[in-house]
């Protein structure tokens, strides 16, 4: 019997970029998820969906092993709200800087706003600058989505002690 190797398996919004293609000019790609990515990234997100995910990128070499991404994404999408689990609708516009290179090269913060770039080993001898998208535009959703008419009602307590909220719960009686 054989032992089945398990298949690499490409994220969902995948765009391969081989470090030998790097020169010393900077390298610059504009990025658009398909239709089924799109669709791929909204289950991984827990999104009802993602109308568009669209991102300039730039990769620069700044010495032998060390790249520097930069990228600038927008994204259209629909959550659900955590009150009402209404369709909330959402737009992001943001930009990041990652610094790739192999892990004994991680730089020492310096105190510096260099040390605000955050650093990715290189395992590969690509990027994947579409899974680099994708990783920032998951950070940048909203993490508690609420739609504009959802409203918890509490009544505040009648009193200041710290267990005057529990107060109704206790008054509560099962059959």
């Amino acid at each position: 019997m054989s032992a089945s190797v398990p298949e690499f398996s490409r994220p969902e919004f995948s765009r391969i970029v081989r470090l030998a293609r790097l020169g010393v000019d900077p390298f610059r790609q504009e990025i658009a998820a398909s239709e089924a990515e799109r669709a791929a990234l909204a289950r991984r997100f827990d999104l009802l969906s993602l109308d568009r995910l669209t991102a300039a990128v730039e990769l620069v070499r700044q010495g032998p092993e060390i790249i520097l991404l930069r990228a600038a994404f927008e994204a259209r999408f629909v959550q659900s709200c955590v009150v009402t689990l209404d369709p909330v609708e959402g737009a992001v516009s943001e930009s990041f800087a990652l610094r790739y290179g192999p892990p004994e090269a991680e730089p020492v913060e310096t105190g510096t706003a260099d040390d605000d770039i955050a650093f990715e080993p290189l395992a590969a001898e690509f990027i994947d600058i579409g899974e680099a998208v994708a990783q920032e535009f998951s950070l940048a959703l909203p993490a508690f989505p609420r739609s504009a008419e959802a409203s918890i009602e509490t009544e505040p307590p009648a009193d200041d002690s710290p267990f005057a909220a529990l107060s109704p719960l206790a008054d509560r009686r099962e059959p």
